[in-house]
């Protein structure tokens, strides 16, 4: 049986659009997108002005509201690429001209800028917004040119200043916040320098400028293996990054002499350890807080070696550097304390007290109040030339020695002003004598407590009387009698 022919049904052909319907659709999508930007929703308007540079990629003004919408997305960037692209297409395009101009101050390119906004006035004398965004763009370029001076003589202080009112004018400029961070971190503001660098690691994490601003501040808080860490990572990402180089290598040296004073120290060998803090100072002036232990440790060494004056400068310096270093004023304070400035170590005391209120600390301010009151009477210990240790028999030569030896009339015929001076002195010798020779008064005297009290009035001796008293002269008449070949203590004297 014969098999019908029969048609099959042919599928239809695609419809190809003409390039005057494609460009309906493109002015669509763009007035889409134009609604969507007046909303200010910039992700739509995106996405529409997206779809016009598809539909009709040869049109300079769809790329020129692209890049509007970039820039209000803080994608300055591609803002700028777009840009570029509009004025390429089409150079008498005042808006892109614009715009271009506005992504290169954004991004802190002054001077190109500057040319965008200097066309504009070619080709628009009278446009409004370019001689405005001219000035911004020269601002800018002055306020960089004052920073890098600034830098130059290390008043980083200003040179913050300066990238503040250029960030003002361009604040996707990654370079102006670098230079900003560094110099906080130079300044010893680290957490406002972290912040900076972490933002910008956030949007770029292979940013060796930021990585190495990490760092810096990591070095300069003595976290000195992290900083390490930090150092590398920039110099992957930025071989020829010297700023990362030289602080990788302080802060490899920095820790290695560190260590290396520190070993020494607890081997015992105090003169090798002094030498190697000394050298580790030298090797960064700018690491305060590292530089500050340093001084410290020093310091703590030179106490051991008795160099109490210079370890007290060592302290001194510490501070400077960190006022906040409790164990530096600790350090210090024992020091004074070892050279009886009983009146610097209660200052050190009391500030450190004040900062951390613990019960060692009030015992150590408490100690350091005794010994000042204590130094403000007279030194009985000093004025008989003993040691505070000294045995009975050693208080007693030692009066017999200076009771002796400044004896009015022993001074008989020297001037009235040397007689008065040794006559001073004589009762001090009875009065010394009267304290240490009587243990109930010596205890309370060693103590720090007022002799005054419990009826033992100081002011109630007679220096002369603890003398007979102590030579046993029965009817208490003595005379001296010198000796013309003798020296000033060979001199005898006789009971009359």
């Amino acid at each position: 049986m014969a098999v019908a022919d029969c048609e099959m049904p042919m599928a239809p052909e695609s419809e190809v659009m003409s390039e005057e319907e494609m460009e309906r659709e493109a002015e669509g999508f763009k007035e889409q997108g134009n609604a969507f930007y007046i909303k200010k929703d910039y992700s739509e308007a995106f996405n529409f002005y997206t779809k016009a540079i598809d539909a009709c990629p040869k049109n300079a003004s769809y790329y020129g509201n692209r890049a509007a919408t970039l820039m209000m997305l803080n994608r300055h960037w591609e803002a700028l690429e777009d840009a570029q692209q509009a004025v390429r297409m089409d150079d008498m395009f005042v808006k892109g001209h614009l715009r271009e101009g506005k992504c290169h101050l954004s991004l802190g390119n002054g001077k190109a800028a500057s040319r965008s906004f200097q066309r504009v006035l070619e080709l628009e004398l009278d446009n409004a917004q370019a001689p405005s965004e001219l000035k911004n763009a020269n601002a800018v370029l002055e306020y960089e040119r004052m920073a890098e001076i600034d830098f130059e003589k290390r008043d980083f202080r200003k040179c913050v200043f300066y990238m503040d009112r250029a960030l003002e004018y361009a604040p996707a400029c990654h370079r102006f916040k670098i230079l900003k961070a560094e110099c906080l971190a130079l300044l010893g503001r680290y957490p406002e320098a972290q912040s900076v660098a972490s933002d910008i690691l956030r949007m770029d994490a292979t940013n060796g400028d930021a990585l190495y601003v990490r760092g810096l501040c990591l070095y300069y808080e003595d976290c000195i293996e992290k900083a390490v860490q930090f150092f590398v990572q920039a110099l992957r990402m930025a071989p020829d990054h010297e700023k990362a180089r030289l602080a990788c290598r302080n802060a490899k040296a920095l820790k290695s002499k560190k260590e290396e004073g520190n070993n020494a120290f607890k081997d015992g060998n105090y003169e090798a350890a002094y030498e190697l803090y000394s050298e580790a100072l030298t090797i960064d002036p700018n690491n305060i807080k590292t530089n500050a232990k340093l001084y410290c440790n020093r310091g703590t060494v030179g106490s051991k070696l008795k160099k109490c004056d210079q370890a007290i400068e060592d302290c001194t310096n510490a501070i400077k550097l960190d006022e906040t270093y409790i164990k530096a004023y600790l350090r210090r304070a024992q020091c004074y304390m070892d050279t009886e400035q009983y009146e610097e170590a209660v200052r050190d005391y009391e500030k450190v007290y004040q900062t951390e209120k613990t019960k060692e600390h009030k015992h150590l301010l408490k100690t350091a109040q005794l010994e000042l009151k204590k130094s403000k009477r007279n030194d009985y210990y000093k004025i008989l030339g003993v040691d505070k240790n000294a045995t009975d028999d050693e208080i007693k030569k030692a009066y017999r020695k200076r009771a002796l030896m400044h004896h009015p009339d022993r001074h008989s015929g020297a001037s009235p002003e040397m007689q008065k001076e040794e006559e001073k002195k004589f009762k001090e010798v009875g009065e010394a004598f009267t304290v240490l020779s009587d243990p109930k008064k010596k205890a309370r005297y060693d103590s720090g407590q007022d002799l005054d009290e419990e009826g033992m009035n100081m002011g109630d001796f007679d220096a002369n009387n603890i003398f007979k008293a102590f030579f046993g002269a029965p009817g208490g008449g003595f005379s001296f009698e010198g000796n013309s070949s003798s020296g000033p203590g060979n001199f005898f004297f006789q009971f009359g």
